[in-house]
Parts: C-alpha cells; structure tokens; sequence
C-alpha cells in the first residue's frame, strides 16, 4: 500500500502518469487526502480520464461501419468526403483515405466540427498514418460543365482509382456510388459515423482551404481566405463591385445573374 501522505503533489502527479489502468486505489486515497492540492489533483485526473474514455468510446462508434466489412474479409477500407458543394467560387474537393485497421485519433470527427488549428493537427496525423489518400479537385469550370453533383460524384469516382491501394470496400458520405465496381456503403452524416469518412473530410477540408488562401493571393478583393468562396454578404458585395473573378461558378446563383449585370 503506498503512503501517499509521505508524497508530494509533484511525486503523486509522477506516480498517476504510471500507474495506468491500476489508477482506481491511488485516486481513491488521494481523493481522502487531508491536503486539499492532493484531492484537487485527483478530482482534476478524474475528470481528465473520463474524457479521454467519452473520447474514446465515441472513436470505436465511428468504426461500426468499418468493423462490418472487415467481418467480411475486407482488408482495406477507403472513406470517401466531399467539402466545397455549397460555394460560388473556387473547387469542390474529394478525398479518399484508407485508413489501418483500429486505428483512431482523438479528436477526429466531421470537419466542420472541428477547429481550424485543430484541423492541420488532424490532417497530419492522417496523412502520417493512413494507408493510403488521394485528393481530387473539379475545378468551377468543369461543375459548370456538369453541375455540382456530377463533378462532386466524378471526383468520388477518380479519388477511389487514384488510392495507391485499391481498397475492398468504400465507406462514402451520402453520395450513391453505382458505378463503383466495388462494395460500398453510402452514408448520410457518414462524416460524423464513420471515422475513415470523418478522416477524408479533415484532408478534403484542410486541401480546400489551402487551395482557397492562394487564390485569396491572387484575388485579394473578394476576401477568399476568410469565407472559402461561400457566399457571406462581404463576398456579394465583392461581386457587385468588381464582377465575377474566374474562379467564381458561372452556373451559381447569384454569380450567373451578375456576369450578365457586368458584361
């Protein structure tokens, strides 16, 4: 039995890092400690490692999808994401990432759950630890050529061929895949129930963005860094003063209004 009374708050803090999953009677000592830094410091590691279960509970939730076909003799598993359907301006971006088996992050969820700083972390965990990624982007030029959803589903289509490793099974949020070839699950909110589609939408979401804060480079006027070509009252008035730049989506609303009113 260890005499914590004999320990400091410095000691004990050292001994709850190692004592791991045989915590529980050293908490419960200090927890009784006549030193109130000591109970402090036990109800604060308490609280810590309930998140840290929470956490990851929800992480093995995001793999139910995945465990199913690996129950199925899949090998690898690709998770599909979009980001970029609902802006005037710049790409829509799809990407597709195997992730290993088990593997999870704490902190990986649909992307726009989460932090932009928060995000680059993620997305180089990703990228460190995945199978394989791919990243395919349809440029504004060729959504007006076939519309949002065709060039959304192409991109889906091209990001699976492109993996360095052909997966077994594709986990994909929403979008029906019938051409695939492939055993697929389409999934609404599949960003949030599936951790390799949570993963493609962090690297669809951090390329895009990326993508976005070089044409803000080129484009200075319509301020491209802060809304990513989504359309805030700042970016209309960008287009009705200075008109459409290229990259604006010629087939959108309120674009294809204003390139006739500038013309």
């Amino acid at each position: 039995m260890i005499d914590i009374a004999a320990l400091t708050v410095s000691e004990l803090k050292i001994l709850l890092e190692r004592e791991g999953e045989h915590i529980g009677p050293l908490l419960a000592l200090m927890l009784k400690d006549e030193r109130k830094s000591v109970r402090k410091l036990a109800e604060g590691y308490s609280r810590k490692e309930e998140r840290r279960k929470k956490e990851e509970a929800r992480l093995q939730g995001m793999l139910k999808y995945e465990t199913m076909f690996y129950h199925k003799g899949a090998q690898y598993i690709a998770g599909i994401d979009e980001v970029g359907r609902g802006p005037v301006a710049g790409p829509v971006t799809v990407a597709a990432v195997i992730l290993p088996a088990g593997w999870t992050c704490p902190g990986i969820n649909d992307s726009k759950k989460i932090p932009p700083e928060k995000r680059e972390v993620l997305y180089d965990a990703v990228m460190d630890n995945a199978v394989a990624v791919s990243c395919i982007c349809k440029s504004e030029k060729e959504i007006d050529a076939l519309d949002i959803y065709h060039a959304t589903q192409q991109a889906m289509y091209e990001a699976v061929a492109a993996l360095a490793v052909r997966p077994n099974a594709v986990l994909v949020d929403a979008m029906p895949l019938p051409d695939l070839g492939i055993a697929h699950a389409s999934l609404i909110g599949g960003d949030s129930r599936s951790l390799s589609i949570a993963a493609a939408s962090i690297i669809a979401k951090v390329s895009r963005d990326r993508i976005m804060v070089d044409y803000d480079a080129r484009y200075p006027q319509y301020g491209f860094a802060r809304h990513k070509g989504y359309l805030t009252q700042r970016h209309r008035d960008a287009i009705a003063m200075y008109g459409p730049c290229p990259i604006h989506r010629r087939s959108f609303e309120p674009v294809r209004s204003m390139v006739h009113f500038h013309r």
